[in-house]
Protein backbone atom coordinates (compact mmCIF):
# COMPACT_ATOMS: atom_id res chain seq x y z
CA UNK A 1 0.00 0.00 0.00
CA UNK A 2 1.38 3.37 -0.95
CA UNK A 3 2.09 5.70 1.90
CA UNK A 4 -0.67 8.29 2.15
CA UNK A 5 -0.51 11.51 4.18
CA UNK A 6 -3.24 13.76 5.43
CA UNK A 7 -2.90 16.40 8.13
CA UNK A 8 -5.35 18.02 10.49
CA UNK A 9 -4.39 21.33 12.03
CA UNK A 10 -4.29 20.26 15.65
CA UNK A 11 -2.12 22.51 17.76
CA UNK A 12 -2.80 23.58 21.34
CA UNK A 13 -5.89 21.81 22.57
CA UNK A 14 -8.73 24.20 23.38
CA UNK A 15 -9.23 22.66 26.82
CA UNK A 16 -5.72 23.79 27.70
CA UNK A 17 -6.51 27.43 27.06
CA UNK A 18 -8.14 28.24 30.46
CA UNK A 19 -5.36 26.43 32.33
CA UNK A 20 -2.65 28.25 30.38
CA UNK A 21 -4.29 31.65 30.85
CA UNK A 22 -4.61 31.03 34.59
CA UNK A 23 -1.01 29.81 34.75
CA UNK A 24 0.40 32.90 33.02
CA UNK A 25 -1.71 35.24 35.15
CA UNK A 26 -0.61 33.44 38.32
CA UNK A 27 3.02 33.60 37.20
CA UNK A 28 2.96 37.38 36.80
CA UNK A 29 0.87 38.00 39.91
CA UNK A 30 3.05 35.85 42.19
CA UNK A 31 6.29 37.29 40.89
CA UNK A 32 4.88 40.83 41.00
CA UNK A 33 3.88 40.39 44.63
CA UNK A 34 7.28 38.93 45.48
CA UNK A 35 8.95 41.94 43.88
CA UNK A 36 6.70 44.46 45.66
CA UNK A 37 7.05 42.90 49.11
CA UNK A 38 10.67 41.70 49.05
CA UNK A 39 12.46 43.76 46.39
CA UNK A 40 14.63 42.94 43.40
CA UNK A 41 17.58 41.66 45.43
CA UNK A 42 15.62 39.35 47.72
CA UNK A 43 16.27 35.60 47.62
CA UNK A 44 12.53 35.12 48.04
CA UNK A 45 11.89 36.72 44.64
CA UNK A 46 14.38 34.36 42.96
CA UNK A 47 12.91 31.31 44.68
CA UNK A 48 9.39 32.27 43.60
CA UNK A 49 10.61 33.03 40.09
CA UNK A 50 12.41 29.69 39.83
CA UNK A 51 9.50 27.62 41.09
CA UNK A 52 6.91 29.39 38.95
CA UNK A 53 9.08 29.13 35.84
CA UNK A 54 9.46 25.37 36.28
CA UNK A 55 5.73 24.90 36.85
CA UNK A 56 4.84 27.10 33.90
CA UNK A 57 7.27 25.20 31.68
CA UNK A 58 5.72 21.85 32.66
CA UNK A 59 2.21 23.10 31.93
CA UNK A 60 3.15 24.58 28.55
CA UNK A 61 4.97 21.36 27.62
CA UNK A 62 2.01 19.30 28.72
CA UNK A 63 -0.48 21.04 26.43
CA UNK A 64 1.68 20.97 23.30
CA UNK A 65 0.30 19.02 20.32
CA UNK A 66 3.38 18.64 18.09
CA UNK A 67 2.99 17.84 14.41
CA UNK A 68 5.32 14.95 13.60
CA UNK A 69 5.90 13.14 10.32
CA UNK A 70 6.58 9.39 10.18
CA UNK A 71 9.14 8.94 7.42
CA UNK A 72 9.12 5.15 6.90
CA UNK A 73 6.72 2.73 5.23
CA UNK A 74 3.34 2.63 7.00
CA UNK A 75 2.06 -0.70 5.66
CA UNK A 76 1.73 -3.24 8.52
CA UNK A 77 3.40 -0.69 10.81
CA UNK A 78 2.19 0.17 14.31
CA UNK A 79 3.63 3.41 15.68
CA UNK A 80 3.58 4.60 19.28
CA UNK A 81 0.28 6.35 20.05
CA UNK A 82 1.91 8.58 22.68
CA UNK A 83 5.09 9.84 24.25
CA UNK A 84 5.97 7.91 27.38
CA UNK A 85 7.20 4.56 28.67
CA UNK A 86 6.14 1.05 27.68
CA UNK A 87 4.57 -0.62 30.73
CA UNK A 88 2.92 -3.68 29.14
CA UNK A 89 3.92 -6.04 26.32
CA UNK A 90 1.97 -9.27 26.74
CA UNK A 91 -0.83 -11.50 25.50
CA UNK A 92 -4.14 -10.79 27.23
CA UNK A 93 -7.81 -11.73 26.94
CA UNK A 94 -9.73 -8.86 25.30
CA UNK A 95 -13.42 -9.34 26.06
CA UNK A 96 -15.05 -6.08 24.93
CA UNK A 97 -14.75 -6.54 21.16
CA UNK A 98 -12.64 -9.52 20.09
CA UNK A 99 -13.45 -12.06 22.81
CA UNK A 100 -10.12 -13.73 22.25
CA UNK A 101 -6.45 -13.22 23.06
CA UNK A 102 -4.58 -10.21 21.76
CA UNK A 103 -1.10 -8.74 21.96
CA UNK A 104 -1.38 -5.73 24.26
CA UNK A 105 1.18 -2.91 24.25
CA UNK A 106 0.65 -0.05 26.69
CA UNK A 107 2.37 3.33 26.90
CA UNK A 108 2.21 5.25 30.18
CA UNK A 109 2.42 9.05 30.05
CA UNK A 110 3.74 10.96 33.05
CA UNK A 111 2.72 14.56 33.70
CA UNK A 112 5.91 15.76 32.00
CA UNK A 113 5.12 14.03 28.69
CA UNK A 114 3.29 15.59 25.76
CA UNK A 115 -0.24 14.24 26.10
CA UNK A 116 -1.38 14.38 22.49
CA UNK A 117 -2.25 10.93 21.12
CA UNK A 118 -1.63 9.69 17.56
CA UNK A 119 -3.25 6.99 15.44
CA UNK A 120 -0.98 3.92 15.65
CA UNK A 121 -2.19 2.57 12.29
CA UNK A 122 -3.90 3.80 9.14
CA UNK A 123 -7.35 2.52 8.21
CA UNK A 124 -11.08 2.92 8.80
CA UNK A 125 -12.56 3.78 12.20
CA UNK A 126 -15.21 1.13 12.83
CA UNK A 127 -16.31 2.10 16.34
CA UNK A 128 -15.71 4.81 18.97
CA UNK A 129 -17.02 4.26 22.50
CA UNK A 130 -16.52 6.21 25.73
CA UNK A 131 -16.87 4.47 29.11
CA UNK A 132 -17.25 6.24 32.43
CA UNK A 133 -15.30 4.60 35.22
CA UNK A 134 -12.93 4.91 38.14
CA UNK A 135 -9.63 6.78 38.34
CA UNK A 136 -7.08 4.26 39.56
CA UNK A 137 -3.40 4.94 38.94
CA UNK A 138 -2.91 4.54 35.19
CA UNK A 139 -0.04 2.03 35.38
CA UNK A 140 -2.12 -0.52 37.34
CA UNK A 141 -3.40 -3.49 35.26
CA UNK A 142 -7.01 -2.95 36.37
CA UNK A 143 -6.95 0.63 35.00
CA UNK A 144 -7.45 -0.64 31.44
CA UNK A 145 -10.81 -2.19 32.28
CA UNK A 146 -12.08 -0.16 35.25
CA UNK A 147 -10.94 3.42 34.65
CA UNK A 148 -12.70 6.00 32.52
CA UNK A 149 -11.63 5.31 28.94
CA UNK A 150 -12.33 5.79 25.26
CA UNK A 151 -11.99 2.95 22.77
CA UNK A 152 -11.34 3.27 19.04
CA UNK A 153 -11.64 0.18 16.83
CA UNK A 154 -9.71 0.48 13.55
CA UNK A 155 -9.68 -1.80 10.50
CA UNK A 156 -6.53 -1.45 8.41
CA UNK A 157 -6.61 -1.66 4.63
CA UNK A 158 -4.99 -5.10 4.92
CA UNK A 159 -7.92 -6.32 7.03
CA UNK A 160 -6.30 -6.34 10.47
CA UNK A 161 -8.27 -5.01 13.43
CA UNK A 162 -6.61 -2.84 16.05
CA UNK A 163 -8.17 -1.54 19.26
CA UNK A 164 -6.80 1.66 20.77
CA UNK A 165 -7.82 2.47 24.34
CA UNK A 166 -7.24 5.88 25.93
CA UNK A 167 -7.23 5.40 29.70
CA UNK A 168 -7.60 8.13 32.33
CA UNK A 169 -5.39 7.98 35.42
CA UNK A 170 -5.62 9.01 39.07
CA UNK A 171 -5.15 12.68 38.12
CA UNK A 172 -6.48 12.65 34.54
CA UNK A 173 -10.18 13.53 34.46
CA UNK A 174 -10.66 14.44 30.83
CA UNK A 175 -10.24 12.32 27.70
CA UNK A 176 -10.68 13.93 24.28
CA UNK A 177 -11.14 11.67 21.25
CA UNK A 178 -11.23 13.20 17.76
CA UNK A 179 -12.34 10.43 15.34
CA UNK A 180 -15.91 9.30 14.72
CA UNK A 181 -17.22 6.04 13.36
CA UNK A 182 -16.68 5.87 9.60
CA UNK A 183 -13.70 8.26 9.52
CA UNK A 184 -10.56 7.40 7.63
CA UNK A 185 -7.53 7.61 9.91
CA UNK A 186 -3.87 7.96 9.07
CA UNK A 187 -0.51 7.69 10.75
CA UNK A 188 0.70 11.30 11.37
CA UNK A 189 -2.76 12.39 12.60
CA UNK A 190 -3.71 13.15 16.16
CA UNK A 191 -6.18 10.70 17.68
CA UNK A 192 -6.95 12.70 20.81
CA UNK A 193 -5.66 14.19 24.03
CA UNK A 194 -5.71 13.19 27.72
CA UNK A 195 -5.24 15.68 30.54
CA UNK A 196 -2.49 14.76 33.00
CA UNK A 197 -0.99 11.32 33.81
CA UNK A 198 -2.59 8.52 31.81
CA UNK A 199 -1.94 5.67 29.35
CA UNK A 200 -2.82 4.39 25.89
CA UNK A 201 -3.30 0.66 25.23
CA UNK A 202 -3.06 -0.92 21.79
CA UNK A 203 -4.50 -4.41 21.14
CA UNK A 204 -3.07 -6.24 18.13
CA UNK A 205 -3.55 -9.64 16.47
CA UNK A 206 -1.51 -12.36 18.19
CA UNK A 207 0.78 -12.91 15.22
CA UNK A 208 1.94 -9.30 15.33
CA UNK A 209 5.60 -8.82 16.15
CA UNK A 210 6.35 -6.48 19.09
CA UNK A 211 9.39 -4.26 18.56
CA UNK A 212 9.52 -2.73 22.04
CA UNK A 213 9.91 -4.12 25.55
CA UNK A 214 8.80 -3.01 29.00
CA UNK A 215 10.68 0.09 30.10
CA UNK A 216 11.39 1.40 26.59
CA UNK A 217 10.76 5.09 25.97
CA UNK A 218 8.48 6.00 23.08
CA UNK A 219 8.01 9.08 20.92
CA UNK A 220 4.46 9.39 19.65
CA UNK A 221 4.09 8.86 15.87
CA UNK A 222 7.84 8.12 15.58
CA UNK A 223 8.67 4.95 17.53
CA UNK A 224 7.61 1.73 15.77
CA UNK A 225 6.18 -0.54 18.46
CA UNK A 226 5.06 -3.53 16.35
CA UNK A 227 4.58 -5.01 12.90
CA UNK A 228 1.29 -6.53 11.75
CA UNK A 229 1.45 -9.84 9.94
CA UNK A 230 -2.07 -11.25 9.74
CA UNK A 231 -5.16 -10.61 7.63
CA UNK A 232 -8.57 -10.75 9.24
CA UNK A 233 -12.04 -9.31 8.76
CA UNK A 234 -14.02 -7.03 11.07
CA UNK A 235 -17.66 -8.08 11.43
Amino acid sequence: MAKTKRFKKVRLHQEGTPTLILSFVSFFVLNGLAYLFFGINSWVLYVVLGITLVLLGIIVNFFRCPIRVFEDETENTVVAPADGKVVVVEEVDENDYFHDRRLMISVFMSVTNVHANWFPVAGLVKKVVHHNGAFYKAWLPKASEQNERSEILIETDAGDTVLVRQVAGAVARRIVTYPREGDRCYIDEHLGFIKFGSRVDVYLPLNSKPLVKIGDKTVGNITVIAKLNSSETVE
